[in-house]
């Protein structure tokens, strides 16, 4: 019995050697695959916070570099472009190009100033914003002129802005005035009542609801609004009359909200003569060197738009827009 049972005491002895030899070659593994985990997680931060070195120390050296090149550029005409809708955001709202107006102002090396335009118009708040701006810098930088030079079109908000020029200029086939606001929108209760659909819009204050597309609108409120749209107007009246002056020559259709060409905008006063910013850079200021000031959108914001993190304030502006008065 004894001879018999030695053997099997052997193979068990062999089998639990195995068993542990197995054991602790998996532990060994196990450890040196957390090790090569731990040591790729470890490169991975090394290499996205030198990714984040080099995007930061490059946005910096290519400021430096920019300011260092327009510092070295001598003498120049300083240009600005309003380009698209007049708006809250973007690369036409006040916020972006007041800060281009004050730097090109403020450069001891601007000779004068150039503002291009191309715009269907927009936010009277907007214009309105950009032209007293303009009109203070004037006042403050006497002997620096301020230009406008309109590209395709500049009309309604545009032309609002550009009346706070010394001069204006365009070419013979641009689009120019439209001296008028608007507010539009739409109405849906002739198609809920044929649908059976019923609108339960509940407010506290007798007009809160105004301007519910859902809603039939009041003679009461129909005149309000027509009396804030003629308000708006007459600012944008006296805003075009201070800032062209005698060089008006005044129509009854002036300020109907028609637009014209730029050759019939020379005749009536709403512009002084032909140009495109080269020609008014070279003939009338006299130096052709020009440096773009035009504040443009960064990188940031732009991917923060990409990946739909302004689609919030998007949304409630667009439902927005055709309810409030507009210059375009």
């Amino acid at each position: 019995m004894m001879n018999e049972e030695l053997p099997n005491s052997q193979a068990t002895d062999a089998e639990t050697k195995k068993l542990g030899w197995e054991r602790e070659l998996l532990e060994k593994l196990s450890t040196e695959s957390l090790r090569e985990q731990r040591l790729r997680r470890r490169w991975g931060i090394f290499f996205k916070f030198a990714f984040l070195l080099v995007i930061v120390f490059g946005f910096y050296y290519f400021s430096d570099y920019a300011t260092g090149e327009m510092e070295n550029l001598g003498h120049h005409t300083a240009l600005i472009e309003i380009e698209g809708t007049i708006e809250a955001e973007g690369n036409a709202s006040a916020h972006a190009v007041i800060p281009a107006l004050n730097r090109a102002f403020a450069d001891p090396a601007s000779v004068a100033v150039v503002v291009r335009i191309n715009s269907p118009g927009g936010s009277p708040v907007q214009a309105g914003m950009i032209n007293d701006e303009m009109g203070r810098l004037r006042k403050e930088y006497p002997e620096k002129k301020l230009y406008v030079v309109v590209d395709e079109i500049c009309a309604s908000g545009g032309y609002y802005i550009a009346v706070a020029a010394d001069k204006i200029f365009v070419n013979k086939a641009s689009i120019v005035g439209s001296i008028g606001v608007l507010m539009d929108g739409f109405g849906f209760t002739g198609i809920m009542e044929k649908l059976g659909v019923e609108r339960r819009l509940m407010t506290a204050g007798e007009n809160k609801g105004f301007m519910d597309p859902f809603s039939p609108q009041t003679e009461k409120q129909k005149a309000f609004s027509q009396s804030m749209l003629n308000e708006i107007h007459q600012q944008f009246i006296d805003t075009v009359r201070a800032g062209r002056g005698q060089r008006l020559k005044e129509t009854p259709e002036m300020f109907s909200g028609l637009f014209w060409i730029g050759s019939k905008a020379v005749q009536m006063g709403l512009a002084d003569d032909f140009g495109s910013v080269d020609t008014v850079a070279r003939d009338v200021i006299k130096v052709e060197n020009i440096v773009d000031y035009t504040q443009k959108e960064g990188l940031p914001e732009r991917v923060l738009k990409k990946f739909g993190a302004s689609i919030g304030s998007s949304a409630a502006s667009t439902l927005m827009k055709g309810n409030t008065p507009s210059m375009r």
